[in-house]
């Protein structure tokens, strides 16, 4: 009969895995087939599962077998990998390292500001027992429920691998390295115990957990739920390569997404630093492409307080304590909690908002508990059929009557320079432009190279402000360019939107980009 399947972190089918069934004092063995399915005479009820395979962690599993129940057994790649819990913490509050090793490693803290700056060596860490740096996930579905690492292995006080947060806020790195010179490394977002500054940051954590695929699942492969059997072949059996109707949201029920995984997406070489190009398909808008703005902001002396965005809906970031609050690269995914106090802060406030990114607040997600969230997707065809701006316009309303802007398909996956709308505007002082002139044409961006509006871009739609003043243009292929727009508020409340990822990735290396954003954070500040 079929007991189930195996697969890796991917849920990748693994064939030829041993698999040793023992109940009452009996053993019985079976192998793995090319899809992964294991198959056992095996009556039913309770036994144990011990299950290996060269090139990963081995592990004992309790079951029970059922008619018609197909376990999903899950095994772990011989990897280096690792993760901070909570990854988002107020300064001098404690958190737990989880490292995933096969070997012996060291790990390092370092603060990713305007440069890599060390923090602290938290020592080398080696196995007793054999492979016992090696960490075991769950069976089944992890995406919904979160990996747990260090939940076996490390009740004992001595193995406890706490860390208390630094007292400067900021994005934390934490550097893993092996004995063999593998390396890894894993963010930390820490936010001040108490304000210190007049500006607040928000890294967009909510999005790297939607784009984060660990484990089978992200938002964007089987964004619903995952299929009944492993993947064999990627280009054969997802419905994204092989259908070409497919739509990636379809349904109106989406399985939830945990935080509590790695995020490879979101690991930075060894050696790279701020001003190098970001390499891959999907560091560019996440974590790394957020530490440039970061390496930015202190190279140009701008003090600011970093938080995550589920603090920002967990009320650990109270608006009123601040004057200006920055957007980053791609906050695709937020909350309507956190929607609704920004607007409300900007509208009736007088607050600052300068969003300085692209396909912004496009889809609404509810937590499922503090550490677990649900993208609320919808259906793609009733969001066209109904005219909707966005998904979350879908549900609730358009993120343009918030940020000026909404994301459109043109432009997406190019990138190109802005051309200047409206040079007389105070945000283009000092940048020797006038009407017409071309700028932002330098990017460490390497997935869409091209310019500062690109990779995604928002445009000015029917539900943006009244007073929403376009100041310029991408120039993008049909007419696909983002639209950088501001408007203000009766509150004294203003908003400046550039309407695109690439954005922040031009910072450093365009003088213009640079010039700009500068000219908007010093008047939002109140500095000029």
């Amino acid at each position: 009969m079929l007991i189930g399947y195996v697969s890796d972190e991917r849920y990748v089918a693994l064939p030829d895995v041993i698999v040793e069934f023992l109940r009452d004092g009996k053993s019985i063995e079976a192998r793995s087939r090319a899809t992964g399915a294991v198959h056992a005479d095996l009556p039913a009820g309770p036994c144990e599962a011990v299950i290996c395979k060269p090139g990963y962690g081995s592990k004992r599993v309790q079951l029970v077998v059922r008619t018609g129940n197909v376990y999903q057994f899950r095994l772990l790649s011989d990897c280096l990998l690792g993760y901070v819990w909570p990854k988002w913490i107020k300064s001098g509050e404690e958190a737990e390292f989880r490292v995933h090793s096969v070997e012996a490693y060291q790990l390092e803290l370092w603060r990713y500001g305007a440069e890599k700056e060390f923090v602290r060596n938290l020592g080398w860490h080696d196995e007793h027992g054999p492979r016992a740096t090696m960490q075991i996930t769950p069976d089944g579905d992890y995406t919904q429920t979160g990996v747990h690492f260090n939940e076996q292995g490390y009740h004992i006080k001595v193995h406890r691998q706490a860390i208390e947060a630094p007292a400067k806020s900021g994005l934390y790195y934490f550097h893993v390295r092996t004995a063999a010179g593998a390396h890894f490394s894993f963010p930390w977002i820490v936010a001040p115990a108490r304000p210190a500054a007049k500006m607040a940051v928000l890294a967009s954590n909510i999005t790297w957990n939607a784009y984060n695929s660990f484990g089978g699942r992200s938002n964007y492969i089987h964004a619903d739920r995952l299929p009944p059997t492993p993947t064999i072949n990627s280009r054969q059996e997802l419905k994204r390569y092989t259908d070409p109707d497919h739509l990636h949201y379809a349904g109106d029920d989406y399985d939830p997404l945990s935080f509590d995984r790695p995020e490879p997406i979101n690991s930075i070489a060894a050696g790279e630093e701020p001003s190098d190009p970001i390499e891959g398909r999907a560091a560019c808008h996440v974590a790394p492409a957020e530490w440039r703005l970061l390496a930015w902001l202190e190279r140009q002396k701008f003090d600011y307080d970093l938080y995550a965005e589920t603090q920002l809906h967990h009320e650990n970031l109270n608006l009123s304590d601040y004057r200006v609050l920055v957007l980053s690269a791609h906050p695709e995914y937020w909350s309507r909690k956190m929607y609704d106090r920004v607007k409300r802060w900007v509208r009736d406030e007088g607050g600052k908002l300068i969003y300085l990114g692209g396909n912004g607040l496009n889809c609404e997600v509810e937590f499922a508990d503090a550490t677990t969230i649900v993208c609320r997707n919808g259906d793609q065809r009733k969001k066209d059929s109904q005219h909707a701006e966005s998904r979350f316009h879908l549900r609730y309303e358009s993120e343009a009557n918030l940020l000026g802007v909404a994301y459109s398909d043109p432009g997406a996956m190019t990138a190109a320079p802005y051309r200047v709308v409206d040079a007389d505007h105070w945000a283009f002082a000092g940048a020797g432009l006038k009407r017409g002139d071309v700028f932002g044409t330098r990017s460490l961006h390497r997935r869409c190279e091209g310019g500062a509006s690109g990779h995604e871009t928002d445009k000015i739609t029917p539900s943006s402000p009244k007073n929403v003043r376009l100041l310029a243009k991408g120039l993008n292929r049909d007419e696909g360019g983002a639209e950088m727009v501001y408007y203000d508020t009766r509150s004294g409340g203003e908003v400046f939107s550039v309407g695109s990822i690439t954005w922040v990735s031009c910072l450093l290396v365009d003088d213009a980009v640079s010039t700009i954003t500068a000219n908007v954070v010093r008047w939002f500040a109140g500095a000029s």
